[in-house]
């Protein structure tokens, strides 16, 4: 029987929550990579711009760097991707560095319009250029968050470093993220448990957690 996931993508011309990120090779600034094999094991948020030497995807380069290293203590990589060649992409990054003094460390994809239209990142409504959009990845090679953005929004990095963090939380605790997580306005920095799914879990929930009735209940993180 033929993978689901793939069987979804085929369906809807682009992945889906859930599937498996599509096997890529890809020419990047830091050579051939497999994906997502070249992330095995690791977190990894992939995320296109529309153009090099584009102001606003300048400053989302040089926000994406400077928070590099926190991306990769939550065992978490970058890796952008434009439809522009790898010698545009180079060129670009020198730029960056001689001028705003920041050096571009992750790879970037010289993208083509096959990977574009594989993962979605072409809305003719918006233009010929790729959208801003951002895959999430977890070290298994599932997607577990797909974002898109208009050309004309820059986008904010600490919001990937939340949902990367809360995404390792959920999954280690087995705990759902309330909303503005970890200052959230019924809960502060706690997170919710799981709805009571019979009868006597409901009627012991409030016993062993706070809780504002026996389906709204939270705990702090040990």
């Amino acid at each position: 029987m033929a993978d689901k996931s793939l069987q979804t993508q085929e369906a809807t011309g682009m992945p889906l929550l859930g599937d498996r990120f599509p096997q890529l090779e890809v020419q990047t600034t830091h050579g051939m990579m497999q994906l997502p094999d070249a992330f095995s094991g690791k977190w990894f948020l992939l995320f296109s711009h529309p153009a090099d030497f584009t102001p606003v995807c300048t400053t989302e380069f040089v926000a994406f760097q400077k928070r590099y290293e926190k991306f990769k203590e939550l065992g978490a990589e970058l890796i952008g991707l434009s439809i522009d060649q790898v010698f545009s992409h180079i060129k670009w990054i020198d730029w960056i560095k001689d001028n705003l003094n920041v050096e571009i460390q992750f790879p970037i994809i010289a993208g083509t319009e096959t990977i574009a239209h594989k993962l979605g990142l072409i809305h003719p409504g918006k233009g010929t250029n790729t959208v801003r959009a951002v895959f999430i990845v977890d070290p298994h090679g599932i997607i577990r968050a797909i974002m898109y953005y208009p050309q004309e929004l820059g986008r904010n990095m600490d919001e990937f470093l939340r949902m990367i963090k809360g995404f390792q939380i959920a999954d280690r605790e087995g705990v759902a993220i309330p909303a503005n997580w970890p200052e959230n306005e019924l809960v502060g920095d706690e997170v919710i448990i799981a709805p009571a799914s019979d009868v006597e879990t409901a009627r012991t929930r409030t016993k062993e957690y706070e809780c504002y009735d026996w389906w709204l209940c939270h705990k702090k993180l040990a």
